[in-house]
């Protein structure tokens, strides 16, 4: 294992690793771990007791963070002529179609969310195995689909994120900055993962929220209690 950094190892001092503590105890101590130079991220890890094999064991949704995630989020309308002006109104970075199909086919990618109306999703579905990796495929479930666009491109850019369960039942986020203050983050988190209860699987058996970590991009992880997590 890599030798950690002086100033990871003055942070990770901060609180029992073996420890699993509430979720107030988790935000406040996460605003003492940071330790690079840069704004970092606030991360959640998840192991969730999920079998994503099975279609009705996929965990996957949306939720509007109360404080948004402090990036900022290039979105891709692709959207026909009578639709682009209200994309580019509500604010879209790129907004076409044709152009941004092929553009994407010769392995364009430099934006985070893409929205599309059903009416062009036919022409969008080739481009599957290039937006499919990235979880980059528009789909309605992720209300990346919509003839809303305007709504759609304001929530996106203000903070909603689209998650998913991995192949192994871990479910990975970023839920602020480490430079929001402790409520901000905290109010964050809860919203996270009072989503992530709300769509818990009928078929799943057993502890559903195995496991669950808070870190910052660089610091050490900080387990959160499952009893602190059932009760908000």
């Amino acid at each position: 294992m890599a030798k950690r950094g002086k100033k990871y190892q003055k942070v990770a001092e901060l609180f029992d690793h073996d420890m699993e503590y509430t979720i107030e105890e988790a935000c406040d101590l996460i605003k003492q771990t940071k330790t690079a130079n840069f704004d970092e991220s606030v991360d959640l890890d998840l192991r969730l007791g999920v079998d994503p094999r099975h279609a009705d064991q996929m965990v996957r949704g949306t939720v509007s963070l109360p404080h948004g995630t402090g990036k900022s989020v290039r979105v891709l309308a692709l959207v026909n002529e009578a639709k682009q002006e209200e994309a580019k109104e509500a604010g879209a970075d790129f907004v076409g179609l044709d152009e941004y199909i092929e553009k994407i086919e010769e392995g364009w990618a430099d934006i985070d969310v893409i929205i599309a109306t059903p009416d062009v999703m036919g022409k969008i579905g080739k481009l599957g195995r290039h937006l499919g990796p990235r979880g980059l495929m528009p789909n309605p479930k992720s209300g990346t689909v919509t003839m809303d666009v305007a709504d759609a491109v304001k929530e996106f850019k203000q903070g909603k994120i689209d998650f998913r369960v991995d192949k192994q039942g871990i479910l990975h986020t970023s839920i602020g900055k480490a430079s929001f203050d402790v409520n901000e983050i905290r109010e964050n988190l809860i919203s996270f993962l009072q989503t992530i209860l709300k769509l818990r699987p009928a078929s799943a058996k057993g502890i559903y929220i195995r496991s669950a970590y808070i870190s910052t991009t660089m610091g050490p992880s900080i387990s959160l209690s499952r009893s602190s997590i059932t009760s908000i």
